[in-house]
């Protein structure tokens, strides 16, 4: 090859990313027009050939276009090839490897097409070189043959291993993302070399090492070498030149480190030995975290991430649990831009909006879609003027690409966890000048609340000061501590405040709401500080759960593991709650009736308590004067439970029995004439705990149960069995019972709006 011939170039890129090739190549200095799908066409010398593979961080590779032509059968796919100057393109020695694909073509036999194109090349090379010997010894051309449309083009390949080989990754962790997808993601952002940046999926760090050399303009070539290097008369001093001058226009390190996490550590060795390859060690920091834990106080950092998918890495329920927390955390950023690469197809739904802009990509051969989540941006100064693009919002979508490739759509307009966050490591920021950065105006942020939330907030307060005005002096009168303050008075404002002393405890019941689940947290935080403001509570005393509607076969989890318990005081009695890990607190507050009723004919009693929870009504018989009483629950933690609160009120013995087992087998192992004369039955509506084969349903498993329990109990003996089964139906008369009767308008405390909280029977042998 000539080195000074002007060639047709080809730069060759994965599909959606033609457009940011282009760019690339503008920053070049080298004009280009996007051709076919991955197809990025431009002219240039030998010069150009090292320049851009030198320096392109999106392309795959950069090829030499030899000729283009009509070939709808082999003959003219063959002699038109045989007819090129095949003796100019490659030396006699040369190693000519043909690679082929077919695409709509009449010639769809890949293999065949090959061998056609080899044997003219080698025709060709005998003519031009009037030789017949042909070693392949000398410098490889990979030659590629591409026929689209029965149009053939065939190219020379000047790149060799792909240009995502840049040389820093040795080692490849599980689902690689490819580094020249890696720095397309960070070039399609608004992220720059000043802002913060974190990848919570970092892996094996690809995102944040592509943004540290893009953000210090580290040529991705520089540590590796091509295919056209090997070539005769190959511009070695002009690629030197090249490599040098690169050298030289490196940037001094980030002004802050990058961020990459992940909860595997053993990947995260894997990237800080990728960085340190690539020259960056001083630009990224790397550490195990989990997603859910990350915040950060800096300001218009961007979010640059590709998250597991659940089809290779994950099961489909993990992915769905960890898709489900990104909107929390977003919201604790609320100056941030958000990139997310992703397959999940219901992303924009779980984040409840809808993507900024969305770009069709593939990560190897898995369909993704880059979503882009605009933050607001900064104004510069205090008379308000927007920063010019070249300050600071330049918008990387202003691409000529097809409109396939692009799509824009409009965007619709942490008390819970109370767990220790993950801070950005950066620098201090710095104290605010005369010129501070504010949000652009009209800017809606995740987690932003609606504009109904102060209102709404308001009345909320007023109506928590009128109820608790109301029940200070009649809880004090009864000396009660712990009682429900609201209950879903105001239906815009689905939540219950029970109080348990110096303590609230808000839950939220699932309602349908407008909000999506990033302002919906917001809104949760709000009316909970709202809460403690109105009623005077610390803010570390007001707990805030959600209480989801169970289906199917799901069930209430452990939300947290303080194991923080305090006392309250009930009844003259002391019970020890826990407001923070559990959805509920251990003592039920509409059972406190319930509970005097056991405890006045508890005297001299053998009492039986089945799911027994933390042994409430256990302790309130105790205090009545049980003889005997004998808790049965699945759970030994709640057994335990149960024995902290007999020993707070001093009732602990030998005479309290604790049982942690399944109540089925509790029965079967009972021991022939030990009865008991009063017994509780509290059970849950549903259970499917692992410990046990079968499962629990109250409505068909309650009576055959209660009817075993009654050959416990002695004639004239009492079972009191509640459920809060709303729709439960009692067939009493297939008990084996003398009396039931209902005594649920009895039971339920004054202060509960909701009169069907509990229903309860009063059942007699």
């Amino acid at each position: 090859m000539n080195p000074s011939q002007t060639f047709d170039l080809i730069a060759v890129c994965a599909f959606g990313l033609e457009a940011v090739v282009r760019r690339e190549l503008t920053a070049l200095g080298i004009e280009s027009t996007i051709g076919e799908s991955g197809r990025v066409h431009f002219q240039g010398d030998m010069e150009t050939v090292a320049k851009t593979n030198l320096w392109l961080r999106c392309a795959d590779r950069v090829t030499i276009r030899v000729a283009e032509f009509p070939a709808a059968d082999f003959d003219a796919l063959f002699e038109t090839t045989k007819a090129l100057p095949w003796g100019d393109w490659l030396p006699a020695d040369a190693e000519f490897p043909v690679t082929g694909r077919s695409v709509k073509s009449t010639l769809t036999s890949v293999p065949a097409c090959q061998r056609a194109i080899k044997r003219a090349i080698v025709d060709a090379m005998r003519r031009d070189h009037q030789t017949e010997s042909l070693p392949e010894t000398g410098p490889q051309f990979k030659i590629d043959v591409a026929l689209l449309k029965d149009t053939a083009t065939i190219t020379i390949d000047s790149t060799g291993r792909g240009l995502h080989r840049r040389g820093y990754r040795s080692n490849v962790t599980a689902a690689p993302l490819k580094e020249t997808l890696a720095a397309a993601m960070v070039m399609l952002s608004y992220w720059k070399r000043d802002r913060p940046l974190v990848d919570p999926f970092c892996g094996s760090g690809t995102i944040l090492i592509e943004a540290a050399m893009i953000g210090r303009n580290m040529a991705p070539g520089q540590s590796r070498d091509f295919a056209f290097e090997q070539w005769p008369d190959s511009p070695r001093e002009t690629l030197l030149q090249l490599r040098t001058e690169a050298l030289q226009n490196v940037l001094e390190p980030l002004p802050q480190r990058l961020l990459g996490s992940d909860t595997d550590f053993r990947v995260l060795r894997f990237a800080r030995e990728n960085a340190e390859a690539a020259g960056v060690t001083a630009d990224v920091h790397f550490e195990t975290a989990d997603v859910r834990d990350l915040k950060s106080s800096r300001r218009f950092g961007c979010m640059i991430t590709n998250p597991p998918y659940g089809m290779r890495l994950g099961r489909d329920w993990e992915i769905e649990e960890l898709y489900a927390a990104i909107p929390h955390v977003l919201r604790h950023l609320p100056t941030w831009s958000f990139y997310f690469l992703t397959s999940f197809g219901a992303f924009e739904k779980v984040l409840g909006r809808q993507a900024d802009r969305r770009r069709k990509l593939y990560n190897g051969r898995i369909e993704c879609t880059y979503y882009q989540f605009q933050g607001p941006k900064p104004v510069l100064g205090e008379s308000g003027r927007t920063a010019t693009p070249t300050e600071e919002t330049a918008p990387p979508e202003q691409l000529d690409a097809p409109a396939s490739d692009v799509e824009p759509v409009s965007a619709k307009s942490p008390w819970a966890g109370k767990v220790a966050s993950q801070e950005v490591e950066s620098k201090p920021e710095p104290p605010r000048t005369a010129k501070p950065y504010v949000h652009a105006v009209g800017t809606a942020a995740f987690g932003a609340l609606p504009e109904n939330a102060q209102h709404q907030a308001d009345l909320f307060a007023t109506r928590l000061r009128k109820r608790a005005k109301h029940f200070r002096r009649m809880m004090t009168r009864r000396n009660i501590t712990c009682y429900r303050l609201y209950e879903r008075d105001i239906p815009e404002i689905p939540l219950v405040v029970d109080r348990y002393e110096n303590h609230l405890h808000l839950s939220e019941f699932e309602r349908p709401h407008d909000r999506d689940a990033a302002s919906h947290a917001s809104w949760l935080d709000l009316m909970a500080a709202t809460a403690g403001e109105a009623l005077d509570v610390p803010k570390e005393n007001v707990f805030l759960k959600r209480r989801s509607r169970q289906r199917g076969k799901t069930q209430h989890e452990k939300v947290a593991a303080t194991d923080r318990k305090f006392p309250v005081q009930e009844g003259g009695l002391t019970f020890l709650v826990n407001l923070a890990d559990y959805i509920d607190t251990g003592l039920f507050l509409d059972h406190r009736v319930t509970r005097q009723m056991v405890r006045d004919q508890a005297a001299g009693k053998h009492f039986l308590n089945l799911f027994a929870y933390t042994g409430s009504f256990t302790t309130y018989a105790a205090a009545g004067g049980a003889a005997s009483t004998t808790s049965v629950d699945l759970s030994q933690n709640y057994l335990d439970w149960a024995q902290e609160n007999l020993q707070a009120n001093g009732l602990d013995g030998p005479q309290h029995q604790f049982a942690a087992m399944d109540i089925s087998e509790f029965i079967r192992r009972h021991k022939p004439g030990e009865v008991y004369d009063l017994v509780v039955c509290d059970p849950p509506t549903f259970s499917n705990s692992k410990r046990t084969d079968e499962d629990w349903n109250v409505q068909t498993d309650a009576v055959p149960l209660l009817n075993n329990v009654l050959k416990l109990v002695r004639p004239g003996g009492v079972i009191y069995f509640s459920t809060n089964f709303r729709r439960f139906k009692f067939d009493s008369a297939a008990l084996a019972a003398s009396a039931v009767h209902e005594i649920s308008k009895q039971t339920v405390p004054d202060e509960y709006r909701n009169r069907r909280i509990h229903r309860c029977w009063k059942i007699l042998k």
